[in-house]
């Protein structure tokens, strides 16, 4: 499945902004999605942009999409975005717009306020990775809200017809929302970062059953596992997530250093290991018990 986008960046059918990978019929209540592991530059950014194209990729989720690809086999849907994170984060408010990114005068309803736009990581991103400025020539007002209505809410309304679909036809459905991390934190850090963090928004996005059976599986197989510390879980997690209307989200977060060079952006001998490992977590994570899971309503009928 495979959406258009009107804009020159994303064209054709041959060159979609995302695609879904998807079971010939879905067996389980679960939707994956990797909204950040896109590595489609399109060359107006790498154009405009002072940084290198080493320097672009450092906010990517380097092969996430790939790492979680056996969801597929498990019976499961995977929504993969191709369009790449340092030009647009779906991962944020539709309008969360950077005031010093644009020239223009920003709309009324937009949201200029949120502590990610104060770091310059808003719907258009003003920075990458390391606060490094992505553009020389900024684009307009008018691009970035062409990139909202073009291919953020497109992206949007197939999350949710994905989700919705697996409501009606299980009873309930449960987002996992896959991500990965710098290796290296910030210096306010103290601690090394952990292997694994699981975001649940402190648990409101989801049945508790489901992180904790994310937590229990990937610490019986020797990963190091935080729970919402120091990701909770972005916008996707905390929009999608009412688990007491029968939908839950989660969000896992993967330590770059696991599974890839993070100088070189390329694959680590880890890769393989940590992809049948992720097989084997979710293989007893789509077989959990649905006690809880349905929305309240419906578990009482």
């Amino acid at each position: 499945m495979t959406t258009n986008a009107t804009m020159r960046d994303f064209a054709t059918p041959e060159d979609p902004p995302f695609t879904v990978a998807a079971p010939a019929q879905q067996r389980v209540p679960y939707v994956f999605n990797s909204p950040h592991s896109g590595n489609a530059y399109p060359q107006s950014l790498v154009t405009r942009s002072g940084l290198t194209a080493h320097e672009l990729r450092r906010s990517e989720d380097f092969l996430i999409d790939e790492l979680f690809a056996p969801v597929v086999e498990i019976g499961a849907p995977l929504l993969a975005a191709r369009f790449p994170r340092a030009w647009l984060d779906v991962n944020r408010e539709p309008y969360e717009l950077d005031p010093l990114l644009f020239r223009e005068r920003l709309p009324a309803h937009a949201n200029t306020r949120t502590m990610r736009v104060a770091g310059g990581l808003g719907t258009v991103p003003r920075l990458v990775a390391e606060n490094l400025p992505i553009y020389q020539e900024p684009p307009s007002l008018e691009e970035g809200l062409d990139r909202v209505e073009c291919i953020y809410r497109p992206y949007h309304d197939c999350l949710r017809k994905l989700i919705a679909t697996t409501s009606v036809t299980f009873g309930y459905a449960v987002l996992v929302d896959c991500h990965s991390m710098p290796s290296q934190g910030s210096k306010r850090e103290k601690e090394p970062r952990a292997d694994i963090i699981i975001g649940d928004r402190y648990g409101t996005s989801c049945n508790s059953a489901i992180s904790h059976e994310l937590i229990d599986r990937f610490r019986e197989l020797g990963y190091s596992v935080e729970r919402n510390k120091p990701y909770a879980g972005g916008f996707i997690t905390e929009h999608y997530g009412r688990p007491l209307k029968g939908f839950h989200a989660v969000q896992i977060e993967i330590n770059r250093g696991l599974y890839m060079n993070e100088s070189t952006i390329s694959k680590a001998v880890g890769f393989d290991r940590l992809r049948d490992d992720i097989r084997s977590v979710v293989s007893h994570l789509v077989s959990l018990p649905d006690s809880g899971l349905p929305a309240l309503s419906e578990a009482a009928e």
